[in-house]
């Protein structure tokens, strides 16, 4: 298996595919929305002014991305990583290429989960997550509801409706994504590394298991191109 590099609007679905390849292929899921929540609930001033830039949809500095990633990335010790969230703008996609020559990490894949904004959109306002494990739910998605109302299944902990996901803070985070990660999608599909999944009209089952097939397969040679599984593959 290969690490991932996880592009995509918000609402597509990464943190349930990561949850998925966490609990079966032993992957570290390291998401940015998760270690910026991380520091807001700390408390700090840092913390203060990012819990204010996510509620308005904002992004965080690159500066601050970086730094917090690379500390991250350093920690791992070879093992399979998913990055979800980073990188978001081109200047964190050069980083993001320096940190991982740095570390000698070459077995990486870049995987574009496209969705239009209707889609994404209607995804986000039927997501919660558990606050203290940091499992993700769908109350509109019978796969993925809680067995509990409103109960985290593996902590028993009370869900919550993240604060940016909101009908207007969700429209500023879809146009941000546009604006930022085009340049991102374009320098990735340049170099002959973006591998992309059109998951509008998938459930979610049918696209993770697309995701392992990428994760499992594909190798740098492979021109860019829309992945579909192969005929009778399951990889459950």
């Amino acid at each position: 298996m290969k690490n991932i590099i996880f592009i995509a609007p918000p609402a597509a679905g990464k943190g349930t595919i990561s949850d998925y390849l966490v609990e079966n292929y032993n992957y570290v899921h390291l998401s940015t929305g998760d270690l910026l929540r991380t520091e807001v609930s700390l408390g700090t001033l840092l913390g203060k002014e990012i819990d204010e830039l996510i509620t308005k949809g904002k992004l965080v500095s690159d500066d601050l991305i970086i730094s917090l990633v690379n500390n991250e990335l350093t920690k791992l010790n070879g093992r399979l990583f998913i990055l979800d969230g980073f990188p978001r703008t081109l200047g964190q996609a050069h980083k993001l290429d320096q940190m991982l020559a740095s570390l000698g990490v070459t077995n990486n894949v870049v995987i574009y989960l496209d969705i239009d904004v209707e889609e994404a959109s209607k995804r986000a306002l039927g997501r919660v997550i558990c606050p203290n494990c940091k499992r993700s739910y769908h109350l509109y998605n019978e796969g993925f509801k809680p067995l509990n109302d409103n109960l985290c299944d593996d902590c028993n902990t009370v869900l919550e409706k993240r604060s940016d996901d909101t009908e207007v803070t969700f429209k500023n985070r879809f146009l941000s994504y546009l604006t930022n990660t085009g340049p991102v999608i374009d320098y990735y599909k340049k170099q002959n590394r973006l591998v992309k999944i059109s998951i509008n009209d998938k459930s979610i089952t049918d696209v993770i298991k697309e995701v392992i097939k990428v994760a499992s397969e594909y190798s740098t040679s492979s021109k860019e191109a829309e992945f579909r599984l192969k005929s009778g593959g399951s990889n459950d």
